[in-house]
């Protein structure tokens, strides 16, 4: 069982994938380094909150940046977090199909009576 600041840190990082502005910065980035503006038209963030949530991937080792004069440009700090970014969306992408798969469709003459919608009396 690791430690209880090892559990403790990699919660804050679950956190900060939990959402959405700061997920799409990190999948924008699995293409390759970018800097805050290219970062902000991708993830749809204003220039001022895609720096705030930079800042904060950074403070938890997620993304690293690399100064070029007086702009930087950002990139996944190591593999384990391209490979974590990777294998979530390909859970992502099997759960989707699972779901569309296993879920009856309404007009399909086998599918259970729980999926017809409540008459109306």
């Amino acid at each position: 069982m690791p430690s209880d600041a090892a559990i403790a840190d990699l919660a804050d990082v679950f956190g900060l994938l939990g959402d959405p502005g700061r997920m799409r910065i990190l999948l924008a980035l699995l293409g390759g380094p970018l800097r805050v503006n290219e970062l902000s038209d991708r993830s749809g963030l204003s220039p001022s909150a895609t720096s705030h949530a930079l800042r904060l991937l950074r403070s938890h080792r997620v993304v690293e940046a690399h100064r070029e004069g007086r702009t930087a440009e950002y990139a996944l700090a190591d593999e384990h977090v391209r490979d974590f970014l990777e294998l979530g969306l390909a859970h992502v992408g099997h759960t989707v199909l699972v779901h569309t798969v296993a879920a009856p469709s309404p007009s399909d003459p086998a599918a259970p009576e729980a999926c017809d919608p409540p008459a109306h009396p």
